[in-house]
């Protein structure tokens, strides 16, 4: 009786802790993924969703037309990811190298702009990029060029865009793992007689991929879905998997389609989430635990 007691002494404040985050996982979480699966695997009449089981969905992500877009979509993701490790690097190891009021103002420099809504800062872009812009009429009056350039509207634009937008994802990953290096390593590859490059190249740049690595999955994946950086900077041009499943929810009216394309995204977030884990990744790093 006593032992029962003490069990259920321990059990209660432990269920009372865990339910709440454990309801709002289930209601918030679960069962929002698990009526997008379900659907995924549903028929449309061209107007309203037919619960009929198929797997036409699914078979119709292999469409030529799609995979132009899946292909656009790697293309503008993978270069956002390179351009924010080479523009972040730099920048989370200089932040991770300085002094602790350096160190304030420069976390404070990279993340004050982003307590504004990132649709209001692309738009701040626009008017920079505009052919009647800042940029425009700076190179005019410098001569550089005869006539307005068209910047906007270009992949390019929709590059500067992600980057943008997603860049704090790389520089913070990166700074974390940056900065708990291990100095004394760098100091007796430098009594070896090994030079700052090869210095990096051998101990620095391996200790810290781990933080590479997981802001790179923080940077490929938004990438693909980020349909409003596509819409703003690229004028709907430059479609990418977001913008595919944007379209399929409102103009196309097709849920069922719109959901087995998020489906196909989720499985490919579960999958570069499992190589980083087998890695040996954090998995705090990557917000997952």
């Amino acid at each position: 009786m006593k032992k029962s007691y003490k069990i259920r002494n321990k059990t209660i404040p432990l269920l009372t802790t865990v339910s709440p985050v454990a309801v709002w996982l289930l209601l918030l979480v679960a069962a929002p993924l698990l009526y997008v699966l379900f659907l995924s695997f549903m028929s449309t009449d061209g107007y309203h969703v037919v619960f009929l089981f198929t797997f036409d969905n699914y078979k119709n992500l292999l469409n030529p037309t799609y995979m132009e877009i899946y292909a656009n979509s790697f293309i503008v993701a993978f270069f956002t990811t390179v351009i924010c490790i080479l523009a972040g690097y730099p920048f989370a190891y200089h932040m991770a190298k300085a002094g602790k009021r350096k160190k304030t103002i420069m976390m404070i420099m990279l993340m004050v702009p982003f307590w504004t809504n990132s649709l209001i800062r692309l738009n701040g872009w626009k008017t920079l990029l505009g052919k009647t812009g800042f940029v425009n009429t700076l190179l005019l009056n410098l001569g550089i060029i005869k006539e307005p350039v068209e910047i906007l509207y270009t992949r390019g634009a929709v590059l500067l865009g992600m980057v943008y937008v997603l860049i704090p994802y790389m520089i913070l990953p990166l700074f974390a793992s940056i900065d708990k290096l291990d100095h004394s390593l760098l100091e007796a590859s430098n009594d070896l007689g090994a030079n700052k490059v090869k210095t990096f190249l051998h101990i620095t740049l391996p200790l810290t991929f781990a933080g590479i690595f997981s802001g790179s999955i923080m940077i490929f994946i938004p990438s693909l879905g980020y349909f409003f950086v596509s819409d703003i900077m690229g004028g709907g041009k430059s479609q990418l998997i977001g913008n595919l499943i944007e379209n399929q929810f409102k103009a196309a009216n097709n849920w069922p389609l719109g959901a087995s394309l998020s489906m196909m995204l989720i499985f490919l977030i579960l999958i570069m989430v499992t190589v980083y884990k087998k890695g040996g990744g954090n998995m705090e790093d990557l917000g997952v635990m």
